[in-house]
């Protein structure tokens, strides 16, 4: 059996500098990370030589063809030696008590299979950082399943889990573009229970969605949630099942009205419409309509009097 106790993981394409910043993340840890496995998904910017230039031998580097995140994990995750497995990407970086305290808190909970911790978002334009609290989506620890249907956000950066959940419910899913997170922390949610640690340990670089893959990632977010709403019969109730659903359908609608795609938008709030458990929810689709009718007022004044200077 392996004396590895922590395998950190750490996929990247052509990150240099960020990738140096994250593995320093990871060497300054308080609790010395045994394994670190920066898996290199194609660079071409020299991010091979640099590794090796700053860490050494400290750093198990791996490269392989252009494959995607999932692919470059999934890579990681078949080497790694670890007894717990921590997940960064390569553009985040980690306090230097997270994997301290996320090792304390799965000891202490020999029953939990995983456990994530709260993180501190970077605007990479503005530099505003802004706290994203996970106990409001997910408000208790345990068999979770429910609340994660409904909002299965991940960051992978904030995840520790044991070896034993990795070889239960296998590999992230390749053959999704997108939401590949949220469908493995659905699939560990349907077998394990998960713990939040409620401490904000992870730097995460906001990545928002650029119009030309709004699409892409909505159809995944959407698809990976009907395969749940799907697998979790009989093992959720009804109403929890057409909740999560419900949810994935408002996201959605909102995201269209971002992007101003109209039709696409009234398309998912009438989804959403029918899948409702109750009307409470359905009132919550008038924050939508408000939101639209913003978005187009706005685009009005600025097509009227956008060139217009202001006195």
């Amino acid at each position: 059996m392996s004396d590895v106790l922590i395998t950190a993981i750490i996929p990247t394409y052509n990150r240099r500098e960020l990738v140096l910043r994250a593995v320093r993340s990871v060497l300054a840890q308080t609790l010395t990370v045994d394994e670190i496995i920066v898996v290199d998904d194609g660079s071409t910017d020299g991010t091979q030589a640099a590794l090796e230039a700053a860490f050494g031998q400290r750093v198990r580097y791996l490269w392989q063809p252009n494959g995607g995140v999932s692919s470059a994990r999934n890579h990681g995750l078949r080497l790694a030696q670890g007894h717990f497995i921590a997940l960064l990407d390569s553009d985040d970086e980690w306090e230097p008590e997270k994997c301290a305290r996320q090792l304390q808190w799965l000891q202490a909970r020999p029953d939990y299979g995983m456990v994530v911790c709260n993180c501190i978002a970077v605007d990479p334009h503005t530099g505003q950082h802004i706290r994203r609290d996970r106990r409001v989506s997910l408000p208790e620890d345990g068999m979770v399943l429910k609340w994660v249907l409904r909002e299965p956000a991940l960051t992978p950066s904030t995840v520790m889990l044991r070896r034993a959940v990795v070889e239960a419910v296998g590999e992230f899913d390749e053959t999704l573009p997108t939401a590949e997170d949220l469908d493995y922390h659905l699939r560990i949610a349907m077998r394990f229970k998960i713990g939040l640690l409620e401490e904000a340990l992870v730097w995460s670089k906001e990545q928002p969605d650029s119009l030309s893959t709004l699409s892409r990632s909505i159809e995944d977010h959407l698809q990976v949630v009907q395969r749940y709403h799907q697998a979790s019969a009989g093992v959720l109730s009804w109403a929890d099942r057409q909740h999560g659903l419900f949810r994935a359908h408002r996201r959605n609608a909102f995201s269209m009205v971002y992007a101003m795609q109209w039709r696409r938008a009234a398309a998912h709030v009438a989804a959403a419409w029918r899948c409702a458990p109750n009307w409470s929810l359905r009132l919550e689709l008038y924050a939508v309509a408000k939101a639209a009718l913003m978005r187009a007022l706005a685009a009005v004044r600025r097509s009227l009097f956008g060139a217009r200077p202001v006195k």
